[in-house]
């Protein structure tokens, strides 16, 4: 697979009223992304809340997001586990629902020592079609990617590049030495986005394209045109809105602003729950101040 350039939003899943999952909801954001330049779509990553969601909503947001998209633009399909064997399990089944690639989290709570961690990822990438993005969260996972395991991986022929956000341009730098025509880096770091595009990044797996795709489509896109001052100021103009949507753990902000802009997307699962009063006070302070709440 080439290396997608661009916005990848990190799409919210919608839910009902009573917490069910949101179909039709979900093929309206895949109608607006698709108008508003999003270059990709990821579900069932971090954003998507797939850690509350069965097998079978996983299976079902999987297969309705690739079939109505039909191709319109490259979908990723997050299928990681901290359990190997349910890793390949999902991965090939999302692989065989016609998923464009596969994003892959590094093995959260049981961790592993670095030849457990490279074989986490390649016994998913030596089993399905589909190539394989790496995805370094650190703050979430508590571990890390290692710069050696990396490095290894990065020669593998199945795996295409990596998600990388622990918000270490450090460690970006060190990894962007294995970025090539076969394996490519995208910032998982909203506020990053121009930083990683300056060490060799393809674009960037977005939380804020959930509320100004265009926006943030152009922040890589003029990067790539050459245009290197807009990429910067757009980069630095949503600075206030990216770090109102990170006032919470992820994706609690981000749902609460797409609903004050009118686009009734639902609430949570538990743990997650509502804003506290005062974070969301200050989320739609912001979003009024970027012109984006629902008037």
């Amino acid at each position: 697979m080439k290396p997608i350039k661009g916005s990848i939003v990190a799409l919210i899943t919608p839910f009902h009223e009573d917490g069910s999952v949101n179909f039709e909801k979900l093929k309206e954001l895949l109608d607006w992304h698709i108008a508003h330049s999003t270059d990709g779509i990821l579900v069932l990553g971090t954003t998507g809340e797939s850690s509350t969601m069965t097998h079978e909503e996983d299976d079902a947001v999987a297969q309705l997001t690739i079939d109505y998209v039909n191709h319109c633009v490259p979908v990723i399909v997050g299928a990681g586990s901290n359990c190997t064997q349910t890793a390949v399990e999902k991965a090939k089944r999302y692989a065989d629902m016609g998923a464009d690639a596969l994003l892959m989290i590094s093995p959260y709570y049981n961790k592993a020592n670095k030849n457990g961690m490279i074989q986490h990822f390649v016994q998913v990438a030596d089993q399905v079609s589909a190539p394989i993005i790496l995805y370094n969260v650190p703050g979430r996972t508590g571990c890390s990617i290692s710069e050696d395991v990396v490095a290894q991986l990065s020669k593998h022929p199945n795996i295409c590049g990596i998600k990388e956000a622990s918000g270490s341009i450090s460690f970006a730098a060190r990894i962007a030495r294995y970025v090539n025509d076969d394996f490519a880096m995208y910032s998982g770091n909203d506020d990053m986005i121009t930083s990683m595009l300056s060490l060799g990044a393809s674009g960037v797996i977005s939380v804020l394209a959930n509320v100004v795709p265009e926006q943030t489509h152009e922040i890589v896109a003029s990067w790539h045109r050459g245009d290197v001052v807009a990429s910067k100021e757009g980069q630095l103009k949503y600075l206030d809105l990216i770090e109102a949507l990170f006032c919470e753990v992820n994706p609690i902000p981000v749902k609460a602003a797409m609903n004050l802009m009118g686009m009734q997307v639902g609430g949570y699962r538990y743990p997650l729950c509502e804003m506290m009063p005062e974070d969301h006070a200050h989320l739609k302070e912001v979003m009024e101040k970027y012109g984006l709440c629902e008037s």
